[in-house]
């Protein structure tokens, strides 16, 4: 697509994004998903973003072979994101429940069980435990893996018998890890080959959503007291924990690890950016560390001193269910929704996180069409995760 007609696009939104937002949430009183955003905008504003049907056109197609639409879609929640008054607001409406997950919430709240397609879901003692499950690709992370853990989440939040989550992997059928438990292998780099890893509903729904449920809340009608419904979260790291997998460990509460796992943010090589990690690393591992794994794309034994900002308690693989109890056991106290609350505050302003997401929207659209991943992913998708 021609470089001017893009400039002038992003022009445009960038002068009237509060105006373009208003009518599309009629006065801000409607709260629209970022999918349902860039739907209602391509109806009000043709032209503006790809239409659904250039869209449909464009899921039908492998990467390599897509027109870069979503760029545009990138340009266009960028000046929303940007805005002083629309990117707050659907900061906000993502962080709502979703249909999904309010219509489950009578069985979830009955039986205690859920099982989805990547996630299961289990309520025991106050602690919603979350399994990733897709044990045939290692846990690696695609549309529906997003989707079914933003359920998850939103089921744990909503959910007043929970008082804890806490993310495991699963045991995997993989032959290269068969019979062991993953926590996750990152994102699905088939599905990015293939063209199944979108940017609305996977790239900026996974930022937007589930993550930013986990570390700041859930927004409900709520209390006078609060406007967010947040818990404490666990995560328990087996094997190994690749890109998305180390990405989802920098906004949990408390992180275990068996000795003989690793992290690692491996964006250099598949050529994309790591979600909010560019963000958060930083500050949580110091500038140089930030730039060894991220750049350099250096993997972090669990329990070396560089993973100790990450990594909060490293023990034997055998030791890690009696470890998890006791982690759990320290999470629930009376004071920890309280003080996490402030803590997360302090550390990531949402002022802060808007202005990163509203550069990422389009920086990763235009790294998922770059010449350089196009073939990286071909050649990883031939026998990888």
């Amino acid at each position: 697509m021609d470089d001017d007609v893009r400039a002038r696009r992003t022009a445009f939104v960038e002068a009237h994004a509060e105006e373009i937002y208003d009518e599309l949430t009629a006065g801000r009183t409607r709260y629209l998903r970022i999918d349902e955003l860039v739907r209602a905008a391509a109806l009000a504003f043709p032209g503006l973003v790809p239409s659904e049907e250039q869209m449909a056109a464009e899921r039908s197609r492998p990467q390599a072979e897509k027109e870069g639409r979503e760029i545009d879609q990138g340009i266009f929640l960028r000046g929303i994101l940007r805005a002083p008054k629309a990117g707050p607001h659907l900061l906000d409406a993502m962080l709502r429940p979703t249909a999904r997950a309010l219509r489950l919430l009578p069985e979830f709240a009955e039986t205690g069980v859920l099982q989805l397609e990547a996630v299961r879901l289990e309520r025991r003692d106050g602690v919603a435990y979350l399994t990733l499950c897709r044990d045939d690709c290692l846990n690696a992370e695609d549309a529906q893996q997003v989707d079914d853990m933003e359920t998850a989440v939103d089921l744990v939040l909503l959910d007043p018998s929970v008082r804890v989550g806490l993310l495991r992997g699963g045991v995997m059928s993989h032959p290269r890890y068969v019979g062991r438990r993953v926590f996750c292998a990152g994102i699905n780099l088939k599905k990015l080959s293939s063209g199944d890893i979108p940017l609305v509903d996977f790239l900026l729904r996974r930022e937007m959503g589930y993550l930013q449920k986990i570390f700041r809340g859930l927004l409900t009608d709520g209390s006078w007291q609060s406007r967010l419904t947040d818990k404490p979260w666990m995560a328990a790291v087996d094997s190994f924990a690749i890109g998305g997998g180390t990405q989802l460990l920098l906004v949990f509460d408390h992180v275990l690890a068996a000795s003989d796992a690793y992290l690692s943010l491996p964006a250099a090589k598949e050529g994309i950016i790591p979600g909010a990690s560019n963000f958060r690393l930083s500050r949580i591992a110091g500038p140089r560390v930030a730039r060894q794994v991220i750049l350099g794309g250096r993997r972090l034994q669990a329990g070396e001193p560089d993973a100790k900002s990450i990594v909060d308690e490293v023990v034997p693989p055998a030791e890690m269910d009696e470890a998890i109890d006791h982690a759990l056991a320290r999470l629930d106290g009376e004071a920890v929704v309280a003080n996490r609350r402030m803590l997360n505050l302090a550390e990531e302003p949402p002022e802060e996180f808007r202005r990163y997401l509203a550069e990422f929207a389009l920086q990763q659209a235009l790294r998922i069409y770059g010449a350089d991943v196009i073939g990286k992913v071909d050649g990883f998708a031939v026998g990888s995760r």
